[in-house]
């Protein structure tokens, strides 16, 4: 065999292993690679594993976003990114219908906590006097300190 054709029968044989193995990430699917699957709020997710208080309210927030985002019919990522108004999202709500919606999520949140039997029927009544009463501002960005919101709660009176 000439060393042309050896040349060639190489060149073929990597053309050909090239070829299985872009069928094989093709078939693995290597297209979708990269690509973001957002979760339809609407639709049960696996819950925020943990025990304890703290993921019990790790879950209420988030099941509490998924619902003010299923209502707002966005999903929960551009519901949470179209809070902050510095990042000039544009949404088709506006601050009184996102405000119904995060309090209508969270209260429904605290309901299906205490029916999983993650939080205690006191727990769950605290949790609700501060989502009908606290700042929406409050509840979103959740960095506001305790003596804040209490001065915030009785100057509304």
């Amino acid at each position: 065999m000439s060393r042309r054709a050896q040349g060639l029968l190489a060149l073929g044989v990597l053309g050909l292993a090239a070829a299985v193995l872009i069928g094989i990430e093709l078939s693995k699917g290597a297209l979708a690679y990269g690509e973001s699957k957002v979760a339809d709020p609407c639709e049960q997710r696996e819950a925020f594993p943990g025990e304890g208080f703290q993921a019990s309210l790790q879950r209420i927030v988030l099941d509490g976003l998924d619902g003010a985002a299923c209502e707002l019919n966005t999903t929960r990522e551009e519901l949470v990114l179209s809070i902050d108004p510095e990042l000039g999202r544009d949404v088709e709500w506006d601050r009184e219908a996102l405000e119904r919606a995060v309090r209508a999520g969270l209260l429904e949140a605290i309901d299906e906590a205490v029916a999983r039997g993650s939080i205690g029927l006191l727990e769950a009544r605290l949790m609700r006097e501060v989502v009908q009463r606290a700042p929406l501002d409050w509840l979103i960005q959740g960095g506001s300190s305790l003596a804040d919101l209490l001065g915030e709660l009785f100057d509304r009176r």
